[in-house]
């Protein structure tokens, strides 16, 4: 091919990986946008190894070519990520766009990237050298930058299967369909007996990537929902301060002003 190549399995898409300067695509959602070609291109949308999504003790294992649509159409992806998903542009981008491309594309609004910071879920990078599982949280190092070698691939997003059932999602948009987001948020907790096990807030479209602040969940963490209620407002002080947020199509104190209300609408809901 000309402009690009196409690979027939995994080992041989590695293989071109590994020898030439190529942009792995499956979707190319993103790449029709962007217009512009600065290498050849390694087209993996049709690898059956990256289209599977399985379970194993721990996690669901959704590969790299995995499209929105299949997983909304899976038993096994959580109602919190297929809410995520079903808010996703169309159908016909949802039918093409896959979970390592909304990875790859190293932006903080992708919808799916939001619930996998929430839920810490880990990246499995494949290259001819072997295999690497990174946390999400270490996988994004700013805006359009990933912990991302020349010859590896996105190979499964690893998502934990148990303790996502007590969420909130929210997306805000400028518009009810095809929004990009301006804010979008979700949290997830887990009670027992009245006392909080784990606490997670993540704030999408908001920075250069994904925001959560780990110190602050981990004060809630042992604490019964009425001694939760008590810290309330120090604990959402104490996110207004460390909130720094990037001007987008909206200002930055509109945007913390969502944020804000989000967290404080999800504590509420949830008994805090």
């Amino acid at each position: 091919m000309v402009n690009g190549y196409l690979a027939d399995s995994l080992e041989e898409a590695l293989k071109i990986r590994s020898e030439q300067t190529v942009i792995p695509y499956a979707g190319g959602t993103d790449l029709m946008i962007a217009n512009r070609q600065e290498a050849p291109y390694l087209f993996i949308g049709k690898l059956e190894e990256l289209k599977q999504i399985t379970v194993d003790e721990n996690y669901v294992r959704i590969g790299g070519a995995v499209t929105f649509t299949q997983a909304l159409g899976s038993d096994l992806i959580p109602p919190l990520m297929k809410e995520a998903l079903s808010r996703i542009a169309a159908p016909a981008i949802r039918n093409a766009g896959t979970f390592a491309g909304n990875i790859g594309n190293g932006s903080a609004k992708a919808d799916s990237v939001l619930i996998e910071y929430a839920a810490d879920a880990k990246i499995c990078l494949r290259s001819l050298r072997g295999e690497r599982i990174v946390d999400i949280d270490q996988f994004y190092l700013g805006r359009k930058k990933l912990d991302l070698k020349e010859d590896e691939l996105i190979t499964e997003i690893l998502l934990p299967k148990a303790g996502l059932e007590n969420y909130y999602y929210k997306k805000v948009g400028g518009r009810n369909a095809l929004a990009i987001s301006r804010v979008a948020f979700t949290g997830i907790i887990r009670i027992n007996n009245g006392t909080i096990e784990s606490f997670a807030a993540a704030f999408g479209a908001v920075a250069g990537t994904v925001l959560r602040f780990k110190d602050l969940e981990k004060q809630l963490v042992g604490k019964t929902l009425d001694e939760a209620k008590e810290m309330k407002k120090d604990i959402l002080d104490a996110y207004a301060e460390k909130m720094v947020l990037t001007k987008g199509r909206v200002s930055a104190e509109y945007r913390k002003t969502v944020c804000m209300n989000l967290l404080g609408d999800f504590m509420e809901e949830k008994g805090i």
